[in-house]
């Protein structure tokens, strides 16, 4: 286990609303640097030292030897490193076969170059594109998306899909971590952990990202019923948090976007819960809505003092 203190442990920003193309519609990734430097200046200028670079923004599969060269020179211009690499939206098990083998032969070739980057965790989901009701809805969340059949052969068709991720990993020096969303086979913890434990590798585990299910407006499983089960498995953290109502006497339920500190999972708890489990992976703060980057900056200044309080506290 990694000796991490509460100022070294590894807290990077998840900004997966950066657009993957430049306000006059070209590839970010391929314009390179000067397409790079606005976001990463902001991230520094933020206070944070880590960057979950999702492949929505930057696809580093892409980029040549020379072309990830310059990305890391570019990071290092801002004192930043990539703590974790994310595909969202990307399922190896789409409906659409050839969709889902590109879906599987992408996050292959970012596992590779994560390794070559020196990136040390991609983590990987079975969320596919939002439907046309989630992207005209005003949270997305609130529309019904595409789900998970409940059928044998595609699950093996995950499990499958997964164990070639993960062996690719290990050759590159990379874990992999799966990431908790609604209506997949990752949707409920006793099913995330199935999962995992059906793909049976020791560098492949779970991301408890429990905002993704406490932002629902349906009954969800508990939050601390989540982590209970899944923190034992678990190797990087996406967290984020919600307000979340419920009127019993219209059904009607309610949730927006919170900071950590105020919504509804009570994170101080979670966190004490993480540490008791044995985890040590790198975290990921994230925000929707307004100005994601502050909010992600207080969150993680939240985190650390929370760390610090549990790290340090006197033997009972």
């Amino acid at each position: 286990m990694n000796q991490r203190t509460a100022d070294t442990w590894p807290i990077g920003v998840g900004l997966p609303q950066l657009a993957g193309t430049t306000r006059d519609g070209r590839d970010v990734t391929a314009v390179g640097p000067e397409a790079w430097r606005p976001a990463f200046h902001e991230v520094a200028a933020a206070g944070f030292t880590e960057i979950d670079l999702f492949t929505s923004h930057i696809r580093i599969s892409d980029l040549d030897a020379e072309g990830r060269a310059a990305l890391l020179r570019t990071l290092d211009e801002y004192g930043l490193r990539i703590s974790a690499v994310p595909l969202a939206r990307r399922s190896i098990i789409d409906a659409d076969p050839e969709r889902a083998a590109a879906n599987l032969q992408f996050a292959l070739d970012v596992v590779r170059a994560a390794g070559e980057l020196g990136v040390e965790l991609v983590c990987l989901g079975l969320h596919q594109p939002l439907t046309q009701a989630q992207q005209e809805a005003h949270w997305f969340w609130l529309a019904q998306g595409e789900e998970d059949p409940d059928d044998p052969a595609v699950w093996a068709a995950a499990v499958e899909g997964f164990q070639k991720i993960g062996e690719e990993a290990a050759r590159a020096g990379v874990e992999i971590s799966l990431e908790m969303y609604e209506g997949t086979y990752l949707g409920t913890s006793e099913s995330s952990v199935r999962l995992k434990t059906d793909i049976g590798l020791a560098n492949v585990g779970l991301c408890p990202d429990i905002g993704n299910i406490v932002r629902l407006h349906r009954p969800v499983e508990d939050w601390r019923t989540m982590l209970e089960v899944m923190l034992p498995h678990t190797n990087y953290w996406q967290l984020k948090n919600y307000l979340r109502d419920h009127d019993p006497a219209t059904g009607a339920y309610f949730s927006a976007p919170a900071p950590l500190e105020s919504g509804f999972i009570n994170y101080r708890e979670a966190i004490g819960m993480a540490l008791e489990a044995g985890f040590d992976g790198p975290m990921c703060v994230e925000h929707y809505g307004g100005d994601g980057l502050s909010v992600s900056a207080t969150n993680r200044d939240y985190i650390r003092r929370i760390l610090r309080a549990k790290l340090e506290a006197p033997a009972s």
